[in-house]
């Protein structure tokens, strides 16, 4: 059985490695180098939803978005430049068709990252009613769903929307980073390549589950160099049952180089 109560203990760097466990206990993190953050994690407060929008979004449809932000010059990629306008119409139209906001992010000048997001919240709210609706392509409570929030978040960082990679961790984003500081940390990340392991089982506790995604994550850097990482990410949702779950989200990450 697993519980939300996780130690984190990020460090200052390229990255920040997270230490989480029950008791103080834990692996070691090494020590971070000297070149701009890769990857970034930390430990969230135990919210029952993944946002499924951005900064904006979030604002129109659940109050103010943290304060301090630093969106990237150029902006986000949006999903029309980068899957194509027929692929981008398509992916609108399944957010629209189970989409439960009066405001949906269901626009092909968004980011795909942040299109999916929506698709997966709109399917984890239909709950076991999923399968009745082409939008949704796995159980949303399945271990096939909690991957797919880990490809989206590096989805999210590759199309430069930080705001849809930052709101995985929760409603209200990383608890433990601001929008500005999470987004800061990518400043010199070209692209990332995240590798999916074997999910582990889907585990029940007080009313919540939880569910462990093994990844590797290879790291471009502006100057041409890679970083990689080994590591997983613990995803917790609300358990059917006991309320109604928005899809899985990000806890906690431990990451450390090879």
């Amino acid at each position: 059985m697993r519980f939300p109560n996780r130690l984190a203990l990020p460090l200052v760097g390229a990255f920040a490695l997270i230490v989480s466990g029950c008791g103080g206990s834990g692996e070691q993190p090494a020590p971070a180098p000297s070149s701009d953050a890769a990857v970034q994690s930390a430990d969230t407060a135990t919210s029952e939803a993944a946002s499924p929008v951005s900064a904006s979004t979030l604002a129109a449809e659940q109050g103010p978005a943290p304060a301090t932000q630093a969106p990237s010059s150029s902006g986000p990629i949006s999903c029309a430049a980068d899957i194509g306008e027929s692929a981008a119409r398509k992916l609108v139209a399944q957010c629209r068709e189970v989409s439960p906001a009066t405001r949906p992010p269901c626009n092909a000048e968004n980011s795909c990252a942040m299109i999916r997001n929506e698709v997966a919240r709109g399917c984890a709210i239909l709950g076991e009613d999923f399968a009745k609706t082409s939008a949704c392509a796995s159980d949303p409570i399945g271990r096939e769903a909690a991957a797919d929030v880990v490809r989206r978040f590096y989805e999210a960082v590759n199309a430069r929307d930080y705001p849809a990679a930052w709101s995985l961790w929760g409603p209200g984003g990383n608890p433990m980073q601001t929008l500005g500081q999470f987004a800061s940390g990518y400043a010199h990340t070209r692209r990332t390549h995240a590798e999916i392991g074997k999910v582990s089982s889907v585990e029940g506790g007080a009313g919540s589950i939880y569910v462990t995604v093994p990844v590797t994550i290879d790291a471009e850097l502006d100057d041409g160099k890679h970083q990689r990482f080994t590591g997983s990410y613990e995803l917790r949702q609300i358990n059917r049952g006991m309320g109604v779950s928005q899809g899985w989200h990000i806890t906690t990450a431990k990451l450390r180089p090879v």
